[in-house]
């Protein structure tokens, strides 16, 4: 199974759960990463060279999905709008620059954990997961984990995965600290704010979202 890795601190508890629990587990499944930033990642899998991946929203729509998410309930500190009179966009994504449009706000697009070092240090940004759930008052669905094949491996991945919180080893808090210059309590923090499970909730900010796409294009 090649599957698409996104290096951000959001799925740093997934890809602990699958190095432990995946790769050692009795199906002794052949695990091979592709790292990579979210909008190369969406390119691999839509072009079949990733079989699976946690693919941007704004992509995932025509592919089949488990219900594993990427969701902020309401702050997320990592998708930020900083203000300005033109408009830039990121590079690295797809949902986010599509969300600063639905939330008509205009300036530069952060996302990742270069977003989550600005927030951190600065004051002047639109944290646009809560500034969907100010308007909405539904959670905001940043990627699905989506597959072209073998749906029952990833149903199976999700059931195991959501059983429960998993903890960062001290060793990996550190070693990831050091690699994206953020304090160990500020991941820890932000973590908190990422939710993985597409619960109802979470299904009607989805359909919400795509629905608003939709009148952008029309």
């Amino acid at each position: 199974m090649i599957f698409g890795k996104i290096e951000y601190l959001n799925l740093l508890p997934f890809h602990i759960f699958m190095k432990r629990y995946i790769k050692g587990s009795s199906a002794k499944m052949a695990m091979e990463y592709k790292k990579n930033v979210p909008s190369y990642i969406n390119k691999e899998f839509v072009n079949l060279r990733v079989d699976a991946a946690f693919i941007s929203s704004a992509v995932a729509k025509k592919y089949p999905n488990v219900a594993l998410g990427i969701i902020a309930k309401k702050e997320v500190l990592s998708v930020l709008v900083i203000p300005s009179k033109d408009q830039k966009e990121d590079s690295d994504s797809a949902t986010s620059n599509l969300l600063a449009k639905v939330l008509q706000q205009h300036g530069e697009v952060l996302i990742g954990d270069k977003a989550l070092r600005y927030a951190l240090q600065n004051p002047n940004y639109i944290d646009l997961a809560q500034l969907w759930h100010e308007r909405t008052k539904l959670p905001f669905v940043f990627a699905l984990l989506c597959f072209h094949t073998n749906p029952k491996k990833y149903q199976k991945i999700t059931k195991l995965f959501t059983q429960k919180k998993y903890k960062i080893p001290q060793y990996i808090l550190k070693q990831r600290a050091k690699e994206s210059n953020i304090a160990p309590k500020d991941i820890l923090h932000y973590l908190d704010l990422i939710s993985y499970k597409l619960d109802q909730k979470a299904l009607l900010g989805l359909k919400k979202f795509y629905k608003q796409i939709n009148a952008l294009n029309h």
